[in-house]
């Protein structure tokens, strides 16, 4: 499956313990990253500072459903189950 081009959810809902720029210490879970612009598409795709847990992130049709809100809430189900 292709990410839908700016659903950003992966970007919101996990929490990410590696340094971002911009967010040295990672994030919590249900932060926006810094990193995710108002388009919300990553501002370092592709770049080598993006964290390793970014890169491997791939999207799959039943993490990301058929919106971006089902892909927002199953994340945030996701993140519960591993607190």
């Amino acid at each position: 499956m292709e990410c839908r081009v700016g659903c950003g959810a992966c970007c919101i809902a996990p929490s990410i313990t590696s340094p971002i720029p911009g967010m040295p210490q990672g994030k919590p879970a249900g932060v926006r990253c810094v990193q995710l612009g108002a388009d919300n598409l990553c501002m370092i795709f592709g770049q080598p500072e993006r964290p390793q847990v970014c890169l491997r992130f791939q999207a799959d049709s039943e993490v990301c459903g058929d919106s971006d809100d089902d892909a927002l809430q199953n994340l945030i189900f996701l993140e519960n189950l591993t607190q």
